[in-house]
């Protein structure tokens, strides 16, 4: 339920709480009912030898901030490489990262799955410290290779895998070097789950929370929201977006922020947009656009394609472009797909001016916030302006 509301949400004050919070529960009994009580994860008793200790952690912290940071980056570049190849290849792509997972997996099983089984015993401090350093760099590559190409697969999981490695090698390190002032490698792998998840996801709430579930113990709280912290600073001074919110942005699905729901009464896009009657084709040339713009009573089009909306293209670039001798350039060439301008229904209108404003345009598409390139409609600055009150046919009509 944290995570839902702390993450996905982004507001723990937000009115789906109820919901979110009767999804959990049902959740969670049909769990218990069907699997029973056990724990996920057989965990020895936490202890603090030395209050020294927590600076150890505040190390791991550090390493964990900087391991989420790369595992971020990485996993969204490489992602973002993989949307951009053409859609032939998309049948493609997870057999490509499939194949370069097997191949790992072939020489170290270990790799393979979910890999709880292997927390376990991180946990535990049943695992060599080389062990846990292989694993730890493989897993990274495999997880990064595996969901930027397309497999089946999550981040949750992952994250506490990789994080239980690396607490493993900062505790046996530690080991070596103090052995009198610190507690076990395994403690510190439990602490190093949340770091990792704290830096990757960005929900330290959540990962304080969902610890203690795990150990039943309050003495832990300390040392993980100590280590929690750090990686979490780290993690969100290097990576400005939260990974999921990057990732639901690649997808084309733009979620709205507390600030959205906050401007709820506001007077919205939805009250000014009208339908899309006049839509571009990408395939369209410069000319033939040129040629339908002089038909049009608008000065600025949305282009699409076979995905819906791709773009939004004016006409004085059309114009500027037919003096530059591109006629014959396809509508396709001076968009990108990725990032247009737009807004959502529910924005707020002040936010559609900002938006014109900064794109120099006076319409944007109205696309929907599960995708994209899903076309609601158009905004224009008249209609905008005449919703106030203050556009043209609203001045004629008063004077009338």
């Amino acid at each position: 339920m944290l995570f839902s509301l702390e993450e996905v949400v982004g507001d723990l004050h937000a009115p789906v709480l109820g919901s979110v919070v009767l999804a959990s529960a049902t959740s969670w009994a049909m769990l218990r009912l069907l699997l029973g009580n056990d724990p996920l994860f057989q965990v020895p008793q936490y202890q603090l030898v030395h209050p020294g200790e927590l600076g150890i952690y505040a190390v791991l912290g550090v390493a964990g901030g900087f391991v989420s940071v790369a595992f971020t980056k990485l996993l969204l570049w490489m992602r973002a490489r993989f949307l951009r190849f053409p859609r032939k290849t998309v049948w493609f792509q997870p057999v490509a990262g499939g194949l370069t997972v097997g191949v790992m997996g072939w020489f170290v099983p270990q790799l393979l799955g979910v890999g709880y089984k292997h927390v376990g015993e991180a946990l535990n401090g049943n695992m060599a410290l080389k062990v846990m350093i292989l694993l730890l760099v493989l897993k990274f590559f495999a997880v990064v290779t595996s969901y930027a190409s397309g497999n089946a697969g999550g981040i949750f999981g992952p994250s506490l895998f990789l994080g239980a490695m690396l607490g493993g090698i900062v505790g046996n390190v530690a080991n070596h070097f103090l052995p009198n002032y610190v507690g076990t490698p395994g403690a510190y792998a439990l602490v190093g789950m949340g770091t990792a998840f704290a830096g990757i996801v960005r929900a330290p709430m959540t990962s304080v929370v969902m610890i203690f579930e795990i150990t039943r113990d309050y003495a832990v709280i300390v040392p993980l929201m100590i280590s929690n912290l750090v990686s979490f600073f780290i993690s969100s001074r290097f990576q400005k977006q939260p990974i999921y919110e990057v990732l639901a942005h690649q997808d084309g699905i733009h979620l709205p922020a507390a600030e959205t729901r906050q401007q709820g009464g506001q007077r919205q896009v939805v009250h000014a947009m009208r339908d899309a009657t006049e839509v571009l084709s990408a395939d369209m040339t410069v000319q033939e656009a040129l040629e339908k713009s002089k038909s049009s009573a608008f000065h600025a089009w949305p282009i699409g394609d076979g995905r819906g909306v791709i773009g939004v293209i004016s006409l004085q670039t059309l114009q500027r472009a037919n003096s530059d001798g591109a006629a014959d350039r396809r509508l396709s060439e001076f968009v990108d797909a990725g990032h247009f301008p737009h807004v959502h229904p529910d924005h707020p209108l002040h936010a559609a001016l900002d938006r014109m404003g900064a794109s120099r345009l006076d319409l944007l598409p109205v696309v929907s916030r599960a995708n994209v390139h899903q076309l609601e409609g158009v905004v224009t600055l008249q209609d905008v302006l005449a919703l106030y009150g203050v556009g043209a046919e609203a001045i004629r009509v008063d004077q009338s």
